[in-house]
């Protein structure tokens, strides 16, 4: 994808006008909806949010803006909810996507509610054995595996590996010969299914870095290859076919796919694979238009589906495995920023866009910027009965793609010093934070029962610092 910096719709009044639909009225800027805000969350008396029974000015008076919020109570929900689904529909393990969002504290809660999850690095590795997660409840994904990385996971007990490549094979095989055991692998097939999504988190199509490719036979021949080394044990295959789906139509595809593969190493090589890893991907609502399928539908459908494909086939149905993703983790979180400058700007034709600057931005939330994302933005501190206008919510970097929320209705009163509150920002948004312009990163609390508790605290200048060596 091409784009100018600052993105697409930049300085478009018009389109922005046609887009995002004015409130009926003012009072309508003050609802938080259910499908988009945490479970927690409500307006005081003071009109100011609260989430976990925390208001959100205490949050910030103890740990400054910008500020993680997290509802500890609705990201457990979120994962037994996932847990009972999808075991319900014939899954081994449902692994949490530590490359969303990994605190320690996270990993145990998650596993405490009867998750495995997926790993994509040393690091988030590290995080996770830190926490106590067993490592048979662990799985470890990537493209590029460093043979330190490889040997972490071995000497872990890693329950799963994911192959990615062949050079994959030769590294994991050879590791885990020097270290005496037999790893258990799953090969990532790449299907040929592109889910509707934006192009940059599409990853089952062929032209891109992940997975063997099913219509070239490089699965086949992987398979083969693992087969051949005593070191490893092929356990099932792994697809995954993107990520925020809506629906289980592109798995309708992407199974029938993989088990015609399942069938083809059983009838020519007598493999039985018994896994199959259906990715997941599962999306949330960002937005009020945002409709993702319920849970439960989506886990029976998609269990459905690979039941019919598995009885067409003729071959028994594997054990399954899912990872939902963000689903579990983006909707449990806000961001909540402090106001700093409000900046009206006429433009042509008489139109006016109100740019409200934030004490965050890119280096907190890159996910605009980068793939063009939408998000709900709603005044946090107080109520206001004031007209709506149109605003951009930017940070205070300097790069004019910094925007935090492209085009949303605030309070035509909206004044330095109020917080704002960006919901949906449990996911991608601190894991993928930055430096950027030397902004130390914010730190991360959970609200449960009306306390605060630290997961992440904020870096410092000294933290900063602490990395150069002329300082």
């Amino acid at each position: 994808m091409r784009a100018h910096p600052a993105g697409p719709l930049h300085a478009d009044v018009a389109s922005s006008h046609e887009s995002v639909a004015r409130p009926a009225t003012p009072a309508a800027l003050n609802h938080l909806s259910s499908a988009v805000w945490p479970a927690s969350a409500r307006r005081n008396a003071d009109g100011a949010i609260e989430i976990g029974g925390v208001d959100v000015r205490d949050a910030v008076a103890a740990h400054s803006s910008p500020l993680f919020l997290f509802d500890e109570d609705d990201l457990r929900s979120r994962a037994r909810r996932y847990r009972d689904a999808y075991v319900g529909a014939g899954a081994r393990l449902v692994y949490y996507a530590a490359k969303a969002f990994l605190s320690t504290s996270v990993a145990r809660w998650v596993t405490e509610e009867g998750l495995g999850i997926d790993v994509a690095s040393g690091g988030e590795l590290a995080v996770a054995l830190r926490a106590g997660v067993p490592g048979d409840r662990l799985l470890m994904h990537g493209n590029n595996k460093s043979v330190e990385e490889i040997e972490a996971a071995i000497a872990a007990g890693v329950g799963r590996i994911v192959v990615d490549s062949f050079e994959d094979i030769v590294r994991i095989a050879d590791a885990a010969g020097r270290a005496g055991v037999v790893q258990p692998v799953l090969v990532r097939v790449t299907v040929g299914v592109e889910a509707h999504t934006h192009e940059f988190i599409a990853t089952a199509h062929e032209d891109q870095k992940f997975g063997l490719s099913l219509s070239t036979g490089a699965a086949d021949e992987a398979v083969r290859r693992i087969a051949k080394l005593p070191s490893l044990a092929l356990v099932g295959l792994h697809s995954h076919i993107g990520s925020q789906i809506f629906d289980a139509a592109g798995f309708q595809v992407a199974a029938a796919r993989v088990v015609s593969l399942a069938q083809r190493l059983w009838d020519e090589q007598g493999i039985e694979v018994e896994e199959l890893n259906l990715g997941g991907g599962m999306g949330i609502a960002y937005v009020d238009s945002d409709d993702p399928l319920d849970v439960a539908d989506m886990a029976f459908q998609i269990g459905d589906i690979v039941g019919k494909e598995c009885a067409a086939a003729g071959i028994p149905l594997p054990t399954l495995a899912f990872e939902p993703g963000r689903a579990i983790v983006g909707p449990a979180a806000i961001t909540i920023y402090e106001v700093g400058t409000v900046k009206p700007v006429e433009l042509d034709r008489g139109a006016v866009r109100t740019y409200v600057s934030v004490d965050g931005g890119m280096s907190d939330n890159i996910r605009t910027a980068l793939y063009d994302a939408e998000y709900t933005v709603t005044l946090a501190s107080r109520e206001s009965s004031a007209e709506p206008v149109l605003c951009r919510v930017v940070g205070k970097h300097c790069e004019s793609g910094d925007i935090v929320v492209r085009d949303a209705w605030l309070p035509g009163d909206l004044a330095p010093g109020d917080l704002l509150a960006v919901a949906a920002t449990g996911a991608y948004c601190r894991s993928m934070a930055s430096n950027y312009n030397y902004l130390p990163r914010p730190a991360v609390v959970a609200a449960a029962q009306g306390r605060l508790a630290v997961l992440l605290r904020r870096e410092t200048l000294d933290d900063l610092l602490a990395l150069d060596p002329g300082a």
